[in-house]
């Protein structure tokens, strides 16, 4: 058998691996070590699965991903996500749509703290979405300036994607948080516009 119709057969196997509710990581290594071992034969394939999962996790540069989640956590629990929804409101609080544009803003601020969209949103949809409730905003611009300004985490740095996308694709760190600073910004500037 080709390695085109090993390949197909894999993906056609994952879909109905998926379909029957295996939990996605545990049918990814099923279909992984299956594929792996029709190429390269059972060994090679046992020997793969015991060591590269240790060798790509123990790797010192994604030593800086459970830091930043764990800055994120701190920050989070420590309430400075209040605090600085509260800063980020008294500066826009003149301005039409304040409280969405304090959110984008405090979104941009944490996001740069914690490095991960998922916990910026989950953390504002806590803080700002019960405020924006309280001064009569619509429930869809609430929760459309939490989902946006959300993801602005993933932008501006540092972020756990960058560092991620920085060890597989083997290109400077500096050089992916440096790139990635200027849309960020251009980003939330134009959501508070």
């Amino acid at each position: 058998m080709s390695n085109l119709a090993i390949g197909l057969v894999g993906v056609l196997g994952l879909l109905a691996v998926l379909f029957v509710r295996v939990p996605i990581g545990m049918a990814l290594a099923l279909v992984g070590l299956l594929g792996y071992a029709a190429i390269d034969g059972w060994s090679t394939a046992l020997s793969t699965l015991g060591s590269v999962p240790f060798e790509l996790a123990s790797a010192y540069s994604l030593s800086v991903v459970p830091l930043f989640i764990l800055m994120g956590a701190v920050a989070a629990r420590a309430g400075m996500s209040r605090e600085l929804f509260d800063a980020a409101n008294g500066i826009f609080s003149g301005f039409r749509g304040a409280l969405a544009n304090a959110t984008i803003g405090a979104c941009a601020a944490f996001g740069s703290i914690c490095g991960s969209s998922i916990a910026t949103a989950a953390t504002f949809s806590r803080v700002a979405i019960p405020e924006m409730r309280r001064h009569g905003y619509d429930e869809g611009l609430a929760a459309g300036s939490v989902a946006a300004a959300g993801c602005l985490g993933i932008l501006i740095p540092p972020s756990v994607i960058l560092a991620i996308y920085s060890l597989v694709a083997e290109e400077s760190l500096v050089k992916l948080f440096a790139a990635a600073l200027l849309p960020g910004l251009l980003l939330a500037t134009l959501y508070v516009l």
